[in-house]
């Protein structure tokens, strides 16, 4: 199944974004508003005004660049800084290397820097600095952690599991119908939570997805997750009221799924601790475990850079290396 309106995720202004996961943004990022800084200080450093500009951007990520700015607008009094116009390179430098001390994920420092990076961009382009200090900043080196994989018997447990005796029908033909999306189709879990049920085409064995940048593409759908999203619909009306809307998932209130449901669903079934976001590593890795081809998975996960997707690839080899050591007489 192939991506539509597919395109680099490169924002007008020439920048490539930032994915930044659903499960990635703390509860702190999704509340906008800074704790130790008056709305007069975000309007001197036009913080709300280059948010604004993010129009290319997912909700998510623009939230999470929020966070990662209003923190360096923090620390910057600190320095008793006055506005963005006063900050060199020596300032970004220190600020990056006070981060490292801090003991954040290289991962979380270098969406921070790239958080810097598009903000100092966007002011010299709004003409309210006229050098950009940002442009040799770069995240420190380092090993960057691969993605978590389930085994396979770990996913049959997940996915094929035994129901517990007081667990409601619609439940766990609900579960079954998300977790097996999840893992069958590789989508996002804010994919997933914002698919309404024209989204679907049962009999093509698809469904349309809005990923990230608004970007659509049509993934397929499992043998098992088109049963079990057949037996979900046929009890969902007896979950969702009509007057609720057209939301193909919904949580015993009626309302639509929300990222925080499906982890308590994983949370149920999952034989060992893991997020949602590992569903779609495992998809990936296991695809490629099987010789799928690397552009392909690449259109299935919605990349819109190979480069994020090569990232499976090492997984993968890894994987392959510890099988060799284990089970190979000579190895």
């Amino acid at each position: 199944m192939g991506a539509t309106n597919r395109g680099n995720r490169t924002s007008p202004d020439g920048n490539v974004a930032v994915d930044v996961p659903l499960e990635a943004a703390s509860d702190a990022a999704l509340d906008p508003r800074p704790s130790a800084q008056t709305s007069d200080q975000l309007a001197t450093w036009f913080v709300d005004d280059f948010v604004a500009s993010l129009t290319s951007s997912s909700d998510n990520t623009a939230l999470a660049y929020r966070s990662d700015i209003v923190g360096f607008v923090e620390w910057t009094q600190r320095l008793g800084l006055e506005g963005p116009a006063h900050v060199d390179r020596l300032v970004l430098r220190r600020h990056v290397a006070w981060l490292s001390t801090r003991q954040f994920a290289r991962r979380s420092i270098a969406r921070k820097v790239a958080a810097m990076r598009r903000y100092f961009d966007w002011l010299r382009r709004s003409g309210h600095i006229t050098v950009d200090p940002s442009t040799t900043l770069r995240a420190p080196s380092g090993e960057g952690r691969l993605p978590r994989v389930l085994s396979h018997t770990d996913i049959g447990i997940l996915l094929d599991g035994p129901t517990a005796d007081d667990e409601p029908t619609w439940r766990r033909r609900r579960d079954d119908a998300v977790l097996e999306l999840l893992y069958g189709s590789g989508v996002r879990v804010s994919e997933l939570c914002g698919l309404d049920v024209d989204a679907l085409e049962l009999a093509a064995g698809a469904v349309s997805v809005w990923g990230k940048g608004s970007k659509q593409r049509r993934v397929p759908l499992s043998e098992p997750a088109t049963v079990a999203v057949k037996a979900w619909l046929s009890v969902r009306g007896d979950v969702v009221p009509a007057s609720r809307g057209a939301a193909l998932f919904a949580n015993e209130r009626g309302n639509r799924l929300t990222p925080r449901d499906v982890r308590r669903i994983i949370d149920r079934r999952s034989p060992v601790p893991t997020h949602p976001h590992a569903l779609r590593h495992s998809f990936a890795t296991h695809l490629l475990d099987g010789g799928a081809d690397l552009r392909a998975v690449q259109d299935l996960l919605g990349h819109s850079d190979v480069a994020t997707t090569q990232r499976y690839t090492h997984v993968s080899k890894e994987r392959l290396r510890t099988v060799y050591s284990e089970t190979h007489p000579r190895a």
